[in-house]
């Protein structure tokens, strides 16, 4: 879901959150955390056979690219990854992309992958109960020696799309004597965030008093009254974090990203000692700690997309295809990286390609692609037709040979067949799609699960299975 925010940096919250003149704190000194999240069923099918952090985006990334591009970017090195569900995806990425003697050159920095598992005692018979209590399973890591040095530790997930200096967060963190700080969004009243026909909004909401402390925390309060329709949940003062008084008007309320950081010693101290029983960092900690502990907001002003459930997930990414971006994954200072493929250029014959991104190694024959994502290893055949799509591509290719020889047995090979007509859908990996074959969902059928037939159908998008097979001539 995209936060309604300002898309530029106001002036004065560049004077006030992003001091030039302050020193930088010590990348050395800071730690962080990626949680790879629970079973993504909000962004199931695509969740089925892989972690929330591996599902793929803008056709060569994953969702966990975008995290750790973002603590490289920043300067962090030390990076923990804490993964449970359907891992071995996003282990096999994290392991070709982000090691010292195949991936990414960290020199004294380190990726170390926690995953879930059972150890003697009552709480390590269970799995993870939530987003604190994962970090809690793996608290005698954070408290080896040799990782003393570590003074604060940043907590994020693996499942948005942002930008972010996080040694801009981290350094407002300490100029402020916090304990812990709360990245935020300025909102408006909207049914974006707050949905009349639902009983609370989607992110956690934040008062601040005029220092810019947080002194009451809500995840997921209720939304609107009954009555008058407005919300339950007081407004608070955005110009205190540096928006001018026009644009604090429009955006009264402020969001939690799911985003954190914590000195390590309450970090450590808060999950052992004082909320031992607490599992979520949004719903428990964060609410409890603002009662005794220095809890700071950071505004952040810039692109931010919760990526969580499959209409977000597709909007966002048929978002990055249009001219005029809102979001840019090609921006050469802060880029964003991802496993190396090393994958001959697309060819691309006598196609009709608009507002499109076409992923390496691509065979495009006379098709016509618009306002649509086509993953890495895609073949589109002759008289294909892709609009409003986000293709994931495939593992591997199949040679002209197998692919005549499928076609002479009359099987279907990976890709999409000749004239077939594909609109409003996303299709999964190895996904082998006939020819004569429409998908368009002209009947607007909201919600269904035809796992039998290959696809769901969720918000309205249909989603192709990963590794199914869609005969010629089917019509959805």
């Amino acid at each position: 879901m995209e936060a309604c925010y300002p898309t530029m940096k106001p002036k004065a919250l560049e004077s006030s959150l992003f001091l030039e003149e302050n020193p930088k704190a010590d990348p050395k000194t800071v730690a962080s955390i990626i949680l790879g999240g629970g079973a993504g069923t909000r962004l199931y099918p695509l969740t089925s056979r892989r972690a929330k952090p591996a599902v793929p985006i803008g056709g060569c990334y994953r969702l966990i690219d975008v995290p750790m591009s973002n603590c490289i970017n920043s300067g962090i090195r030390k990076i923990f990854i804490l993964t449970q569900y359907n891992s071995f995806s996003l282990n096999r990425h994290l392991a070709r992309t982000y090691n010292f003697g195949n991936g990414m050159n960290f020199g004294d920095g380190f990726v170390e992958v926690l995953a879930a598992t059972q150890t003697p005692g009552d709480t390590g018979k269970r799995w993870f109960q939530g987003t604190a209590d994962a970090v809690r399973q793996f608290i005698w890591v954070f408290e080896d020696a040799k990782h003393k040095n570590i003074e604060h530790i940043v907590i994020l997930s693996g499942d948005h799309l942002y930008r972010m200096d996080y040694m801009d967060f981290v350094q407002k963190h300490i100029d402020t004597n916090a304990d812990i700080t709360v990245s935020c969004v300025p909102m408006d009243d909207s049914p974006i965030l707050f949905h009349v026909m639902q009983p609370s909004p989607d992110y956690g909401l934040m008062k601040i008093d005029e220092t810019g402390q947080i002194i009451q925390f809500a995840e997921k309060p209720k939304g609107r009254s009954e009555s008058d329709g407005r919300s339950n949940f007081p407004q608070v003062d955005t110009s205190v974090l540096g928006l001018p008084h026009d644009e604090a008007t429009k955006f009264p309320y402020i969001a939690s990203m799911g985003v954190y950081v914590f000195r390590a010693n309450v970090l450590l101290d808060l999950l052992k000692s004082k909320y031992p029983s607490s599992n979520d960092f949004g719903s428990e900690i964060i609410p409890s700690a603002v009662k005794d502990h220095n809890v700071q907001a950071y505004l952040f002003s810039d692109y931010w997309e919760d990526i969580g459930t499959i209409k977000s997930f597709f909007d966002a990414n048929l978002a990055l295809t249009e001219q005029h971006l809102k979001f840019d994954l090609n921006d050469p200072k802060t880029p964003f990286y991802t496993s190396p493929r090393f994958l001959p250029p697309t060819k691309v014959e006598k196609c009709r390609i608009v507002d499109a991104i076409i992923s390496h190694g691509c065979f495009l024959r006379e098709c016509s692609v618009q306002h649509s994502i086509v993953g890495v290893r895609s073949r589109l055949d002759y008289g294909v037709e892709l609009k409003d799509t986000m293709m994931m591509g495939a593992d591997y290719y199949q040679t002209e040979s197998e692919i005549a020889s499928l076609l002479a047995e009359g099987k279907v090979p990976i890709g999409v067949g000749r004239n077939t007509k594909i609109s409003n859908c996303i299709i999964d990996k190895n996904a082998k799609i006939g020819k004569d074959v429409i998908i368009a969902n002209k009947d607007g059928v909201e919600e269904a699960e035809r796992p039998d037939e290959g696809f769901y159908i969720r918000s309205g998008i249909v989603v192709l299975l990963k590794n199914t097979t869609i005969k010629d001539g089917t019509i959805i």
